[in-house]
């Protein structure tokens, strides 16, 4: 069912021109904020459980204390970074209503102010002065589209998802201890913990390397690249860990 966003935008365009979007796909990416926090959490959920792990295999620690501490740790982590991506997308939610009232109250206050600074907005896009007049008397008609206008161009903030503070900790969280479990999953079945931490390294920076390339792909940048990069940053970390492990334990 169409939106009453999408019903204006039917009547106000030509129907030639309504014709060729309506035969026009963009295959745009347009999951950003998903991916955003899906490679948040399984970034870290590789990480930072495969450092604890290396470095609890460096003191010599059994296996099972491995495993536990590091099943301890994953729980702690998804709820802690759950939590974080909560709280910045709350606070993002509440940043844009705030400024939302504010630009609303001016919108009331000093519409001619407004006016003049969508007329601005519209001369940084080359847009000449009567030539941006309809366009501001047109938004003047129409307070809302007028707000949503100055929202998005003078203000640069685009309205959030109501639910997208609950999705962003669900997806962190459950994208954490995905990520976590793989570095453990060798303690699970190796009761050595220094031949265990070979086969968690192995696995770790495979996955690693995977989820590297896909997110390289999925964000733009070269695939190889960011694979390298995402498996020498856990590969430093592991390192640095087990070889702290070991002077303290020394």
């Amino acid at each position: 069912m169409a939106s009453d966003k999408d019903m204006i935008t039917r009547i106000s365009i030509e129907p030639e021109n309504q014709s060729l979007l309506d035969h026009h796909t963009e295959n745009h990416f347009t999951a950003g904020e998903v991916v955003r926090d899906i490679i948040i959490g399984v970034s870290d959920g590789l990480t930072v459980p495969f450092a604890l792990a290396a470095g609890l295999s460096g003191a010599n620690a059994s296996s099972s204390i491995v495993l536990t501490a590091g099943l301890a740790e994953v729980a702690a982590g998804a709820i802690s970074m759950g939590l974080g991506g909560y709280l910045a997308a709350k606070s993002e939610a509440d940043h844009y209503a705030r400024e939302m009232k504010r630009e609303q109250e001016e919108i009331v206050a000093v519409p001619e102010t407004e006016a003049a600074e969508v007329e601005e907005i519209l001369a940084q896009y080359g847009v000449e002065p009567h030539e941006s007049s309809p366009v501001v008397n047109a938004l003047r008609k129409n307070p809302q589209a007028w707000l949503d206008f100055m929202m998005r161009f003078e203000l640069g903030l685009e309205k959030p998802d109501p639910k997208r503070a609950l999705q962003s900790a669900f997806t962190i969280a459950i994208a954490y201890v995905l990520g976590g479990l793989v570095p453990l999953f060798p303690y699970m079945f190796i009761p050595q913990a220094l031949n265990a931490v070979v086969a968690s390294a192995v696995i770790t920076l495979i996955a690693l390397f995977i989820f590297g390339y896909g997110k390289g792909h999925f964000t733009g940048s070269r695939p190889f690249r960011s694979a390298f990069e995402t498996t020498f940053i856990g590969a430093i970390a592991s390192a640095a860990a087990f070889c702290l492990a070991k002077v303290v334990q020394h």
